[in-house]
């Protein structure tokens, strides 16, 4: 009954923008932490960036100074502001929401993401 749906994903510049939305239907209780995770050919799929339902982010490496995560709680939306994009952001991204009771972890479909001039 739960699904999440992303959108925002396409193909941009170097140097460009995008923002990533992940938005949860269906009831859902007990968020501790929602992310998102990207995955190129070839790749191990690896964590962007993801936050807890107490607010405090974490970044990759890659993504701090450049990604913002975001929620909207009253809609279980997640989004991700990428920035200053670079051809490595290349991926397919996946939002996730994991809930603690009982312990599970929503995957939404992935958006593709090409950063190509």
């Amino acid at each position: 009954q739960v699904q999440l749906v992303e959108s925002g994903g396409g193909l941009v510049e170097p140097g460009g923008s995008l923002r990533l939305s992940c938005a949860a239907s269906g009831s859902i209780f007990s968020i501790y932490v929602m992310g998102w995770y990207r995955q190129a050919p070839g790749k191990q799929r690896e964590l962007v960036a993801d936050i807890t339902s107490g607010g405090r982010t974490n970044y990759a490496d890659s993504a701090k100074g450049r990604f913002t995560i975001s929620t909207e709680n009253a809609k279980n939306t997640v989004y991700l502001q990428m920035n200053s994009l670079k051809p490595e952001d290349t991926a397919v991204y996946y939002c996730l929401v994991a809930v603690a009771r009982p312990r599970y972890d929503y995957w939404g479909q992935g958006t593709q993401v090409t950063v190509s001039s």
